[in-house]
């Protein structure tokens, strides 16, 4: 029993210590936010001295935050929802026909998870660079084009686990397969569909190159915006940090927002 006790505080002392690791960067980042420039060179561990609420202030208007907020929610909302609908679309048609022919097209999908963005940017970017559509509506068409392949993959794995007798059923009583599809398939792909879109907002949220080779200044996202804050001859690193802080609190605030949802379609993706 004592063993058995020791073990287990052996564990919690090691999560502590883990979440302590975790936590770090954040503490940094708040800590020195709240820092003037020449108090941050002195000494990056300890607590401002006086909390400088001007930072939040002026990296708050330097960052034009509510417009860059609105085009990193726009661009990251559109996108991940038209990546949910036309990969899940495509990963039912692939599990449901089992030709030769759809066996090729997944297997060219999965290959495309290979092939690096920096190997077709600038091809990508000369040929739509012309294109008039090219800032939100196009960036959304791109990430359609680059997030696709691996939810495809992550449709059509959980597409195997739905029986087909399902697809007879709901034709038998009237409906047509986009019916069949978007109302007797689709909510099925709940827990699927939350680890796909938790997947892309990371990745969408925090891109910073093909939005800076697409992108004007006016249409720029967060993380476009946070290299304001460094020149070719100074860093400002409590605007910086300031700006950061800003710019997690909208994540934040939407996890919670949308933590039950999450965490059902987590746990659902988990019991099945």
């Amino acid at each position: 029993m004592k063993t058995k006790r020791k073990n287990i505080l052996i564990i919690e002392l090691i999560g502590l210590v883990l979440g302590l690791l975790w936590l770090s960067p954040f503490y940094l980042m708040i800590a020195n936010a709240f820092k003037t420039k020449r108090e941050i060179f002195e000494g990056v561990l300890g607590i401002p001295d006086s909390f400088m609420i001007d930072n939040f202030i002026q990296a708050f208007i330097d960052l034009t935050f509510l417009r860059s907020l609105f085009n990193s929610v726009l661009i990251t909302g559109l996108s991940v929802a038209v990546i949910i609908i036309f990969s899940s679309m495509a990963g039912y048609a692939l599990a449901r026909n089992k030709s030769k022919l759809s066996g090729v097209l997944l297997l060219i999908f999965v290959s495309a998870m290979l092939i690096p963005f920096q190997s077709v940017m600038i091809p990508l970017v000369s040929l739509f660079g012309k294109v008039e559509m090219l800032n939100h509506a196009g960036l959304i068409f791109m990430y359609l084009g680059f997030g696709c392949s691996l939810s495809i993959f992550l449709y059509h794995g959980a597409m195997t686990g739905i029986s087909k007798s399902l697809d007879e059923a709901a034709i038998i009583d009237g409906a047509n397969k986009l019916q069949t599809f978007w109302y007797i398939i689709f909510p099925l792909l709940k827990p699927i569909s939350v680890t796909v879109a938790i997947l892309n907002v990371i990745w969408i949220w925090n891109d910073y190159l093909l939005p800076s080779l697409v992108l004007s200044e006016s249409n720029a996202t967060i993380p476009l915006k946070m290299f304001f804050f460094f020149g070719q001859y100074t860093k400002q690193w409590h605007l910086a940090l300031a700006g950061l802080t800003l710019a997690v609190i909208p994540v934040i605030v939407g996890y919670f927002f949308a933590q039950k949802q999450i965490i059902e379609g987590v746990s659902d993706g988990a019991v099945k």
